[in-house]
């Protein structure tokens, strides 16, 4: 049994280290000209966790995990106002999680995947048709390919789900915000090392993200009803237009931008469909729902996502159909919470109203109070 994937990013590199276990063979097409990197921290677990134990690359995630030893929240002028300890960050995310940069997701995948398939680089997917037995699909380059199965692990914005399912303004809801990322050369002064510094004001977010090895990783989220409408709207000038108002580190980490290698920016929309495969084609990832940072679990569903497919397609040998609606089955339930999540969390994520923005961290200035981080330990760590 064949599949093309389309996308080498986590989802992608999952369902072929999971199509590849049960015997399958993948090819991977990929847009980028080479294997990126970078990309915001995440809070893996869940059924990612479960999933990578099981495909075997938990040790490769967790070697390259980080360890937050204090999360400091800044007040609007920049002074310090009150942080989580390490032991606190530890409380509320349990036992079976890490956190990890997104990019060093991938590296792991794709060092797992990458010598025995073939993942074909600065390539796009331009069309796709489908019979009873297989799907076709003509690529950039010039060729086309044939397989049992196609899997569209290619992003938010997925020409995959364009061409099989149709227009994405079809699917998205915006959440009406939009986010910007990219990694610093250099960590400002006033960010310890193993720290995260961050601040809300006006509708606004930033961070500044230790990751590991002398990583740090920038971080904005703002408010807006409006999106990338044109090439105009280029983060080195919409950035320092929403934000050059403040100061703490944040006219450094603006400056740090200048030489970034390459700023993700774009819109925190989810996608929501109500099937995730047409026949021989599926959706996986981003691509099909996209629970947004909001909801956290994005790189956990991707790959705890690939491999229940990869179960589901052993489970039910020569039947793709059967094999998709059972696996979708199984998932969905996990997706539209975490979606669900999402969406609520969007109200009280960086609000303009000052009051409103004390009132959303209440919960975490309880958290930092040493009887509160005594209890989360005992209930989240030792039970």
């Amino acid at each position: 049994m064949r599949a093309i994937i389309i996308g080498a990013g986590i989802a992608g590199l999952a369902a072929a280290l999971r199509l590849r276990q049960i015997g399958w063979e993948s090819l991977i097409i990929e847009r980028a000209p080479q294997r990126r990197g970078g990309g915001y921290g995440v809070t893996f677990g869940g059924i990612g966790y479960d999933a990578a134990e099981r495909m075997g690359i938990l040790p490769a995630l967790q070697a390259k995990a980080f360890v937050t030893k204090e999360l400091v929240y800044h007040k609007a002028n920049g002074q310090r106002d009150f942080s989580l300890t390490r032991e606190t960050i530890a409380a509320t995310m349990g036992s079976r999680s890490m956190n990890i940069l997104r990019g060093d997701v991938e590296i792991v995948l794709y060092e797992a995947v990458c010598d025995t398939t073939e993942i074909r680089f600065g390539t796009t997917l331009t069309a796709v048709t489908q019979d009873d037995h297989s799907v076709h699909v003509t690529l950039s380059d010039g060729t086309t390919e044939h397989a049992d199965l196609l899997i569209g692990a290619d992003g938010l914005h997925s020409a995959t789900r364009a061409l099989a399912f149709g227009p994405e303004e079809d699917y998205r809801l915006s959440l009406e915000h939009m986010v910007a990322v990219y990694m610093l050369d250099k960590r400002p002064a006033a960010i310890e090392e193993g720290t995260t510094g961050t601040l809300s004001a006006g509708g606004r977010t930033v961070a500044v993200i230790s990751v590991g090895d002398g990583r740090n990783v920038a971080f904005f989220g703002y408010r807006t009803t409006r999106g990338i409408d044109s090439p105009q709207d280029d983060p080195h000038t919409v950035l320092p237009a929403v934000y050059g108002d403040l100061g703490w580190v944040v006219p450094e980490v603006l400056a740090g931008m200048r030489t970034a290698e390459s700023v993700y920016f774009d819109t925190i929309s989810q996608m929501v469909l109500d099937r995730w495969s047409r026949g021989r084609v599926v959706l996986l990832g981003d691509a099909a729902w996209c629970v947004t940072l909001f909801a956290g679990y994005g790189s956990s569903l991707a790959v705890g996502g690939a491999d229940l497919l990869g179960t589901a397609l052993q489970d039910n040998p020569g039947d793709i159909h059967a094999a998709l609606t059972a696996w979708e089955a199984g998932l969905r339930p996990e997706v539209d919470k975490k979606q669900k999540l999402g969406r609520r969390v969007k109200g009280v994520y960086a609000p303009a109203n000052p009051f409103v923005l004390w009132l959303s961290q209440v919960p975490l200035r309880l958290a930092a109070l040493p009887p509160v981080r005594r209890y989360m330990a005992r209930r989240y760590i030792k039970g």
